[in-house]
C-alpha cells in the first residue's frame, strides 16, 4: 500500500474518481467527479465533472484539470499515478505531453492516499439536496 511519506511534495500526483456511485442531477444527468491529488500532501489540486455516460474526461477537461494542478502546485509532477480501474486516456495523453510518467496501480494500493478524501466527499454529499 502506498503512503504519503513515500513521495516528495509535488513530485507525484494521483488521478482518481472521488465518488463511488454516479452523482445524479435532474438538470445535467449523472456524472462522476475526477480528482487530481498531490501524493505527498494529499491536497486536492483540482476536480473535473465528467458525464457518467461519457465515462472519461474529454481532451479539454483533461487539459484544464492538469493545468489547474500545475497552477496550484507551480510545477508539473514527475509522475501521475492512476488506478487501473480509471478510464482516462485523454488525461494520460495530456500528462505525457508535459513529460509526466504514467504509473498504473491497483486501486486498493491507493487507499491510504485517497480514502480520506473519498470518505469526506461521501459525508459532505449525503447532506446535499439532489440538483
Amino acid at each position: 500500500m502506498l503512503h504519503p511519506s513515500q513521495f516528495g511534495l509535488h513530485s507525484t500526483w494521483i488521478a482518481f474518481q472521488l465518488n463511488d456511485q454516479p452523482i445524479s442531477t435532474q438538470s445535467d444527468g449523472d456524472f462522476n467527479l475526477i480528482a487530481l491529488m498531490d501524493a505527498a500532501s494529499c491536497f486536492i489540486l483540482g476536480t473535473a465533472s465528467i458525464s457518467a455516460s461519457v465515462g472519461e474526461p474529454s481532451q479539454l477537461d483533461a487539459k484544464h484539470l492538469l493545468k489547474d494542478g500545475q497552477s496550484r502546485a507551480t510545477q508539473w509532477p514527475l509522475r501521475l499515478i492512476v488506478p487501473t480501474t480509471l478510464v482516462a486516456g485523454n488525461l494520460l495523453k495530456e500528462a505525457e505531453l508535459h513529460g509526466v510518467r504514467i504509473e498504473h496501480v491497483p486501486e486498493a494500493a491507493l487507499e491510504a492516499l485517497i480514502g480520506e478524501a473519498r470518505q469526506s466527499f461521501k459525508e459532505y454529499f449525503k447532506g446535499q439536496p439532489a440538483g
